[in-house]
């Protein structure tokens, strides 16, 4: 039974009824037929005023400075690898909750989204709405998601994910209505809502209609065990994970709600990605997202991608070409007919150095942990020149953190201890009493062995060896000597780890776009996959069960601080939280970033409302999905 409404509660849900009183509906539009399905109408399809939602989105393109495009076409894109065919999911973006360009939240896949006191969330589906085979999209698809998928101890051992916990405790589950679900915690759960936009998101819904042929509670059994000795898997729940693949796009029968949708399992070099005919977005002229009828991706190795983009065979292209390949992009151009735009990436920094603070050696763990060792190496280093000999100048120098285009933004976040001051770096060391040097120049640890850092890298990225090989020439003007040291990821977390890495050189922070509505993970030392804290990490991840705990006074602050934000409740709190780690990053220098807002090349053959200036990165842009790629179109 529904449990009795708060007052507050019941005027937001008197205000969600108003909303749907006066919102427009599809029948408000005059529809058109979009080209391509009108044969089929009549035929295995329903007419569009059937296939949209009552409700559906509507998109003013003329507002937010686009066209309105014309229905038809396809554009071929190149991917390194087949697997990279998970990135239409990527692109197409339809969430139930969306970033906007502006890094605001919005209703998408959902019709209303209430939050009342950040942790009682009311989620309003779209009357009407379908899923790609035309099925009904229903708060059932919601409540098999929770109910039989993610609280089933078989298909989900590890039980239920963070954003679904607060205060360690799960939430109350209850369904409304048909298109109504509630999600209620007894404390504030600020991680659930952005979960939902990420751009590989939870999916906290499932086709439900389909995927209960293979779960246990609904299924024949005998039919899943015996697909299940066809596919070589061990379990039912082996079989039902498998099936349900949302994100990876590698099951062609699996109902969708993206733009674009794979239909056959024919090819692992050219996947043709087909538009959804019953997607829920329709533009301001009534005709229904996305423009375009159909996406190509052909695998190609990663290294002649570039060669090939620049012959024109890509009609939309920015996996696997960089920085180093905009010359002969822009030589390319007139010959393949197409623009090369320069996106600007929106990671904290291109390269950044990762000090280990958690480095095993007592020595080199002394030194790592003084605050005066790390902007010494800091102000040993010259932006300026790294950004004009790796980039033209088009970067910016500063430190590893959020970018200007974020709300969080400060200039001294940017600039505190990232000038160029060989004179004050070497006083800093000698304060340290690092005084002794050995005949080359290089200064020599309090235990007498010479001062020489050892960076590791992937070894994926000559742009990161370059660089290093810049840093290494100032730091010699300060006493110290780099070796740069290639490697593997695996084998870096697991040095990291051990406590054998001392530096490592790596991108900066994933997410340099940040409000104060995104979670800090990435800021604080919670994750034992972040090479510069790695054994903390471990420790607050796994529950003090393995790794060290943190001692050092701004690593225990910072947890301190992302706790409190895991339960605060209002915009100002959060944002008075983030501010004070983004403080202590910039005193400390944690991460010692190089340059950031590096521009990322976006090749556009022919292809209209693709933003000329945009972000390019994963979280929160999802490369081409905050642009939302539904509303490209051929010219």
């Amino acid at each position: 039974m529904t449990p009795r409404l708060s007052q507050h509660r019941l005027l937001a849900v008197a205000l969600a009824a108003l909303a749907v009183l006066i919102a427009v509906p599809a029948t408000a539009l005059t529809l058109k037929e979009t080209p391509s399905l009108a044969g089929r109408v009549g035929v295995d399809l329903p007419p569009v005023g059937e296939r949209v939602p009552e409700e559906p989105l509507v998109v003013d393109l003329v507002a937010r400075g686009r066209q309105i495009g014309t229905p038809g076409g396809h554009i071929d894109t190149l991917i390194g690898r087949s697997r990279d065919v998970r990135l239409i999911n990527v692109w197409g973006y339809a969430r139930l909750v969306g970033y906007d360009e502006d890094l605001e939240l919005r209703p998408d896949l959902l019709k209303d989204f209430i939050e009342e006191e950040g942790r009682v969330f009311t989620l309003v589906l779209r009357k009407g709405h379908k899923w790609s085979d035309g099925h009904p999209f229903t708060s059932e698809d919601i409540r098999f998601w929770y109910e039989d998928v993610a609280l089933n101890g078989e298909l989900q051992p590890s039980g239920l994910p963070q954003f679904m916990l607060a205060g360690g405790e799960p939430p109350l589950f209850e369904v409304i209505d048909e298109t109504t679900v509630r999600f209620s915690w007894n404390a504030p759960n600020p991680l659930f809502k952005p979960e939902l936009a990420k751009s590989r998101p939870p999916f906290i819904y499932r086709p439900a209609h389909y995927l209960k042929q293979f779960h246990a509670r609904y299924g024949d059994m005998d039919k899943i065990a015996k697909l299940a000795e066809e596919k070589k898997l061990r379990s039912w729940a082996a079989l039902f994970n498998k099936m349900d693949d949302m994100y990876d796009a590698r099951n062609p029968d699996l109902p969708s709600l993206q733009p674009w949708v794979r239909l056959a399992d024919d090819s692992e070099r050219r996947f043709v990605l087909h538009r959804n005919p019953y997607y829920h977005r329709i533009d301001k002229a009534g005709q229904q997202l996305p423009y375009l009828d159909s996406v190509v991706m052909t695998v190609a190795d990663g290294k002649i991608i570039p060669a090939k983009t620049q012959a024109g065979e890509a009609d939309l292209q920015a996996r696997n070409i960089g920085f180093s390949d905009i010359t002969i992009l822009k030589q390319g151009e007139k010959a393949g007919r197409f623009d090369t735009y320069l996106w600007p990436i929106s990671k904290g920094s291109q390269i950044s150095l990762l000090p280990n603070l958690t480095v095993a050696d007592p020595v080199w763990r002394e030194v790592m942990q003084d605050t005066r060792f790390r902007h010494a190496l800091s102000l040993g280093i010259d932006r300026v020149m790294i950004n004009k000999v790796l980039y033209l100048g088009f970067g910016t120098a500063g430190n590893d953190t959020v970018l200007s285009r974020s709300p969080l933004f400060r200039p001294e976040y940017r600039d505190l201890y990232a000038g160029f001051d060989p004179d004050r770096a070497n006083e800093l060391l000698d304060e340290m009493g690092l005084t002794e040097r050995r005949g080359d120049g290089v200064r020599l640890l309090p235990d007498g062995r010479p001062l020489e850092i050892i960076v590791e890298a992937t070894g994926e990225s000559q742009e990161e060896l370059d660089a290093l090989e810049l840093v290494g020439e100032t730091w010699r003007e300060i006493g110290v000597k780099l070796f740069s040291k290639p490697s593997q990821r695996d084998i870096m977390r697991e040095r990291a780890l051990s406590g054998l890495m001392v530096m490592a050189v790596w991108s900066g922070f994933e997410n340099g776009i940040p409000t104060s509505e995104m979670t800090p993970e990435d800021f604080v030392p919670v994750r034992g996959d972040f090479l510069s804290w790695a054994r903390w990490g471990n420790w607050y991840e796994t529950d003090g069960q393995t790794g060290e705990k943190p001692e050092w006074g701004p690593a225990v602050r910072l947890i301190e601080l992302y706790e409190a934000w895991l339960v605060s409740s209002s915009h100002e709190e959060r944002t008075e939280i983030w501010h004070e780690i983004l403080r202590i990053h910039a005193e400390e220098t944690i991460h010692i970033g190089l340059v950031s807002e590096v521009r990322q090349p976006v090749v556009v053959k022919n292809l209209g409302n693709v933003p000329e200036e945009g972000i390019y990165g994963w979280d929160p842009g999802a490369h081409f999905g905050i642009h939302r790629m539904d509303e490209f179109y051929r010219k």
